[in-house]
């Protein structure tokens, strides 16, 4: 536990998670979250499909286009107060004006509003609506933009927001406002930033079976549950594997011997109620990382929870680049081999470090060699590891 502490400390930035956890504590309201949606117009002209037949949408049919600037932003939806949206609407011109904009790719920044009178994290995006024949009430270009927590915060649930963004073009193409847009606008907070710590509530304990698994890309059935349990447990066995932090070759060639290896899918099992695992591993490293998230204040922060898992996926990384070094020492240095065997029974993540680097150096003979040594040694004690 000590270890997986200091580990903690030394893969955060200190100070900045210090200050950024204080401002969370200190907070016991929810964390306020908007969401503000805009045609844009290049050429300063508003669209004639802003003034829509939903009358009693906030700014339906308001246009604005920024003093000195060669577009127009309209406002279709928000659930901003009134007397604040102008000022964001000027934050979002100024990036406009920029060209700091790019269709399809989401952008973080920190907006200070009047109301409430704090800096809030705005993730905003450029909507181009291409190639639809048929276009529907509301088809154009469009700036999306959620206003919740801190820059910081939204940066790290970037994917989350481009995915969310990327169902909202189809709804902006062929839905309606009341049913369709402005549900998933509103809904933007509940689907892409609160998983995790909805995760973290339900499996408690039972988590570490989770970060074992995404860490061994284990395939996860879920039965018996609701259809936003299932997504949320998508997403956390998403965020929490080192997809992207891996060579993608690697990475596929680690899925396929993990899958060949283990031959079995964990289940998920809801029928009373509370998650049941079976045929799930843990292991010590995943059971200390789990104490960090179930040890939080009061269900803790979403945005604190994502920094730990982040830091939890740097750590496995840092150990596996360790273990590298380590062998590719080993091939000429016995004391190195050694080493090499003290790590793997100490870091609590053996068991998946050695099947990492076994895969990694599959064509390189001499570190092979090392691997195959390390694999003997280790049969003879085994991992400390646990079922469900």
């Amino acid at each position: 536990m000590l270890a997986a502490q200091s580990s903690l400390a030394e893969s955060m930035d200190g100070d900045e998670m210090r200050s950024e956890e204080g401002e969370e504590r200190r907070s016991d309201k929810p964390t306020p979250n908007y969401y503000c949606l805009y045609f844009y117009q290049p050429g300063g002209v508003p669209p004639d499909s802003a003034h829509t037949d939903e009358g009693d949408s906030p700014g339906s049919s308001v246009t604005d286009t920024p003093p000195g600037e060669d577009f127009s932003l309209s406002l279709v939806d928000t659930n901003l107060p009134a007397e604040v949206e102008p000022e964001l609407r000027n934050f979002m011109a100024k990036r406009l004006s920029r060209g700091a904009m790019f269709e399809g790719m989401g952008n973080v920044g920190s907006v200070d509003l009047s109301s409430p009178e704090c800096s809030l994290g705005c993730y905003y995006c450029l909507i181009q609506q291409m190639g639809n024949p048929e276009p529907g009430p509301l088809s154009s270009e469009h700036v999306v933009c959620f206003l919740g927590g801190s820059e910081k915060g939204l940066d790290l649930f970037r994917l989350e927001l481009d995915r969310h963004v990327e169902e909202l073009k189809t709804k902006l193409q062929t839905g309606d406002l009341d049913s369709d847009i402005r549900p998933h606008l509103s809904s933007w907070f509940e689907d892409s930033i609160l998983p995790i710590q909805r995760i973290v509530s339900l499996f408690q304990e039972k988590m570490a079976y989770l970060l074992h698994a995404a860490l061994s890309y284990t395939t996860v059935e879920v039965t018996n549950s609701d259809e936003r349990t299932k997504n949320d447990i998508s997403r956390f066995l998403s965020s929490a594997s080192l997809q992207g932090l891996v060579q993608e070759g690697t990475m596929a060639s680690l899925c396929i011997a993990m899958t060949e290896r283990q031959q079995s899918t964990i289940t998920v099992d809801f029928t009373e109620g509370q998650p049941e695992l079976r045929n799930a591993v843990s292991n010590r490293f995943c059971e200390d990382w789990m104490q960090f998230f179930i040890s939080s204040f009061d269900g803790g922060s979403p945005f604190l929870f994502r920094q730990k898992l982040e830091n939890f996926k740097l750590k496995a990384i840092q150990d596996m680049n360790n273990l590298k070094r380590l062998i590719r020492q080993a091939e000429s240095s016995h004391h190195a081999l050694f080493r090499c065997y003290n790590f793997l029974k100490n870091c609590g993540n053996g068991d998946l470090l050695l099947q990492m680097v076994k895969v990694e150096h599959a064509e390189m003979p001499e570190a092979s060699s090392v691997v195959t040594v390390l694999e003997e040694f280790i049969q003879e004690e085994g991992f400390s590891v646990h079922t469900s």
